[in-house]
Formats: structure tokens, C-alpha cells, sequence
């Protein structure tokens, strides 16, 4: 498999990934996906059940892990 094709193979299996259960965390995530091709940092945050991202990205928690602070600061941002 070329480089391209892994590129594009990766930023599917992200947008997959981000179809949820939420609809506000769906449009958020759509949004922010269009801007953006490919975030590793989004792929581990994705890892968290809908309910908790969605309370980190609307700012109702502060709680998360410093490694994600860029990614909920990115998305709050979308």
C-alpha cells in the first residue's frame, strides 16, 4: 500500500469512527473533520464513551487527561 492510500485508508477509518450516538458530538465532530484530515490525538480521544466527550467538548467537565487538553481546546474551538 502507497503512502497516499494508508493516508486515505487512516482518515476513513476516522470518520467512521466518529459517527457516535450524539447527535451535537456528531455535528461537532463532522465539523471539525472538515477542517482537519487526520488528528492522532482525536483517534485516542474517540476511545471515550460519547457522554464524556461531549461533556469535555461543551465544557461542562474539565476533568480530562492533559493529554488531551489541544484536541478538547481544538474541537470546543469548532
Amino acid at each position: 500500500m502507497d503512502a497516499a492510500a494508508d493516508s486515505r485508508s487512516k482518515e476513513m477509518r476516522l470518520r467512521w469512527k466518529c459517527r457516535r450516538g450524539l447527535l451535537e458530538l456528531d455535528l461537532v465532530l463532522e465539523t471539525y473533520l472538515q477542517r482537519t484530515r487526520y488528528d492522532g490525538e482525536l483517534v485516542e480521544l474517540l476511545d471515550l464513551p460519547d457522554n464524556e466527550i461531549w461533556d469535555f467538548v461543551s465544557g461542562r467537565r474539565d476533568d480530562y487527561e492533559q493529554r488531551f487538553a489541544g484536541i478538547v481546546a481544538r474541537l470546543r474551538a469548532t
